[in-house]
């Protein structure tokens, strides 16, 4: 039961995030909350140490300083925030929460730019009414990047510490 929680709910959130930010340029706090306090409930009882579980917060709670920040000085939505943060979480402070953030970083300048290429792009008028494509194509709303930190969080996620222990419970070790 607790390897298909690991392996269902941050994906889900991931891509619910993502298709949200996308469609409706919001991520719901709900998304965010799911991905705490799954993680609050399930990291004790797979045996993860009070040292380590204290350590995945105080990423979460370090990001969330650094990405309020961010939000305050209008360099970034609140809903992204609040979803980097709580990823983090699952991350853990190591290595997997730093290439998540330079993963998602690149995406997102990635994903910047081709939304400002396809919005100057006369392609843009013909497709900006599509239902997926409207907000990517109105000039007056900003990058959705959700869809950033979700597809940053399902490349580093198979290689965090929940993970990882799910992945061996499967395996027999």
């Amino acid at each position: 039961m607790l390897e298909a929680l690991i392996f269902v709910v941050f994906p889900f959130c991931m891509v619910f995030a993502a298709l949200s930010d996308m469609l409706s340029m919001t991520i719901a706090n709900r998304v965010s909350l799911l991905l705490v306090v799954v993680f609050a409930v399930v990291a004790p009882l797979t045996g993860m140490d009070w040292a380590a579980y204290g350590w995945h917060f105080a990423a979460g709670l370090l990001v969330l300083a650094v990405t309020f920040g961010l939000f305050a000085l209008g360099g970034m939505g609140g809903g992204d925030a609040k979803l980097l943060a709580a990823t983090s979480i699952w991350m853990g402070f190591n290595f997997q929460l730093l290439e998540y953030l330079v993963l998602s970083s690149f995406i997102g300048g990635a994903l910047t730019l081709a939304i400002l290429t396809y919005r100057s792009s006369a392609f843009a008028v013909f497709t900006g009414h599509n239902l997926f494509l409207r907000h990517l194509a109105d000039s007056k709303t900003g990058v959705p990047y959700g869809i950033a930190l979700g597809i940053g969080g399902l490349i580093v996620y198979p290689s965090t510490p929940l993970m990882v222990w799910a992945l061996g419970r499967l395996s027999g070790q």
